[in-house]
């Protein structure tokens, strides 16, 4: 049975993404083991058909943990039997190109995003320098990737002549029954990073009619925290932390409108395309999203989101009150999404993804 082992820097409880993508290898007859990190808080492990690892440091956060961590995991790695080692973003990259590479062992690159393009990374002149060195060393040495849309392969292809292949981060199409909705708050999931757009959604919250409810956590969650308490919306955002990808799918299914939004700092977020923007659709429940390119060419062929391009708190809050009070708009986009979650899910997607790996392992 061929190995495969995966590496990321979160904690594993949490990521949908990895735990769909780990899933389907199991199904497709691969081993499979995902690497993660430990934290004083973490929770217990769910049972899940793979092997789950999750190493300890004494640092949590910033450089020193970054190169704790891939010390670490190089070690660990040096001494396990593997196929393929996977390296999801930049985080692990250099654990995995020297294990790999001293073990001759088959190596992908695993790349959610463009990392060295991301606001709290390219906004920061040394933090950038830093990793920036690590992808112009790693990436042109990983001859097999892939990535969530055609931009960002586009730009690999650009920047270090890679193909890499296009493989969407979409959830798995289950059956849902929608809830009556009488408490018709919005939603907010994923991190609570850096150009999130939190600097605007927050004070727009002023001029809605409704509740916020944010679900996760970042490094902009105190920022977030104080914007609530200066603008004296302590009884309209709520803040609930990190959940379990189960409890988080039921408060998705009951929001009445899902939140995508960035700011145009970085490449990263001009060519993003967020997990959250298809577990809204997957919900049913329209949303309010950035008109940056891909999220745009979805909508004009799916319409289910209304798209802004402006991101100040007037025109935050005139958007989100029409998804609130035009009903007429609101069933149209939810039907649409009802009907693109038929074709934009896991099902379809993992099949590019299992034809990726016997590539990688034939």
């Amino acid at each position: 049975m061929k190995k495969v082992i995966l590496t990321v820097t979160n904690d594993l409880v949490y990521d949908q993404r990895m735990i769909r993508i780990c899933n389907s290898l199991c199904n497709a007859g691969y081993q499979v083991t995902l690497v993660g990190r430990s934290l004083s808080a973490s929770p217990d492990l769910t049972k899940q058909p793979f092997r789950q690892k999750r190493l300890r440091c004494l640092f949590t956060k910033g450089k020193a943990f970054y190169i704790e961590f891939n010390f670490r995991l190089f070690w660990w790695l040096l001494f396990k039997r593997a196929n393929v080692i996977v390296a999801i973003d930049l985080d692990t990259i250099l654990s995995c190109y020297f294990a790999s590479a001293l073990k001759n062992t088959a190596r992908v690159y695993d790349a959610h995003e463009l990392f060295c393009e991301m606001k709290e990374i390219v906004s920061r002149p040394m933090i950038y320098k830093y990793w920036k060195r690590i992808e112009r060393f790693a990436v042109p040495r990983f001859k097999y990737g892939y990535t969530v849309n055609r931009p960002i392969a586009d730009e690999f292809k650009k920047l270090y002549g890679a193909n890499y292949d296009v493989i969407r981060n979409v959830p798995l199409l289950q059956d849902i029954r929608m809830p009556v909705k009488n408490n018709r708050f919005i939603l907010y999931q994923g991190a609570v990073n850096e150009g999130r757009s939190f600097e605007t959604l927050i004070p727009a919250m002023k001029k809605v009619n409704s509740r916020l409810v944010i679900c996760g956590d970042g490094n902009f969650m105190e920022q977030a925290k104080q914007l609530v308490k200066e603008n004296n919306l302590e009884d309209k955002v709520l803040f609930k932390g990190k959940i379990l990808p189960a409890d988080l799918k039921e408060i998705t299914l009951h929001a009445w409108a899902g939140i995508t939004l960035f700011d145009d700092v970085g490449l990263s977020n001009y060519y993003s395309l967020a997990n959250r923007f298809f577990d809204y659709i997957h919900a049913g429940i329209p949303q309010l999203c950035v008109d940056f390119p891909i999220y745009r060419e979805l909508n004009n062929q799916y319409d289910i989101a209304v798209l802004t391009k402006e991101l100040d708190p007037d025109s935050l809050a005139a958007a989100l009150n029409r998804l609130l009070t035009d009903d007429q708009l609101y069933r149209r986009l939810q039907e649409n999404c009802l009907k693109a979650r038929l074709e934009l899910n896991w099902q379809h997607e993992e099949k590019e993804l299992i034809a990726f790996y016997q590539k990688v392992l034939n």
